[in-house]
């Protein structure tokens, strides 16, 4: 679904996180980003895929990553999940998909042979110049955080 791959600049974006906040590519300036795009809050696949990088999120950050999950969800759906999960990163609303669209995760998919558009669960790693350094883009949920370090 992409078209972005190791090399490519990452696309800036801007959006609000589950406080009401603004958060931009630029925040991350100077620092490595695991930016992860997942389909819906609360569902059992971005549930553990998540609390993988939950549960890891001290040793990304002793490696120098920051952590910013995308979805579609709203500020307020975002804030429950995080709650729920206990959730120490960021996540953002992109309701008007225009993040998503950005970095083409948005679009066509089949699910018990329905097709519907929706977000297809892609991790770009991002180094601290802006350039991503890796797309995943058949990301394991529950072994996400050692696709990310591999």
């Amino acid at each position: 679904m992409s078209t972005l791959k190791a090399g490519d600049k990452a696309p800036v974006f801007s959006g609000l996180n589950e406080k009401e906040e603004t958060i931009s590519l630029a925040d991350f300036a100077g620092k490595k980003l695991v930016l992860y795009f997942y389909p819906k809050d609360m569902t059992p696949g971005c549930t553990t895929q998540s609390c993988n990088l939950r549960d890891n999120y001290d040793v990304l950050l002793k490696q120098g990553y920051e952590v910013l999950g995308v979805s579609a969800d709203s500020p307020k759906r975002h804030q429950k999940f995080i709650g729920k999960y206990d959730l120490p990163f960021s996540l953002l609303a992109d309701e008007d998909h225009t993040v998503l669209n950005a970095y083409g995760v948005w679009g066509p998919k089949k699910f018990m042979g329905k097709e519907y558009d929706g977000i297809h669960r892609t991790t770009f790693v991002i180094d601290e110049k802006g350039v991503i350094e890796e797309v995943i883009g058949k990301v394991k949920t529950k072994e996400h955080f050692e696709q990310i370090v591999a």
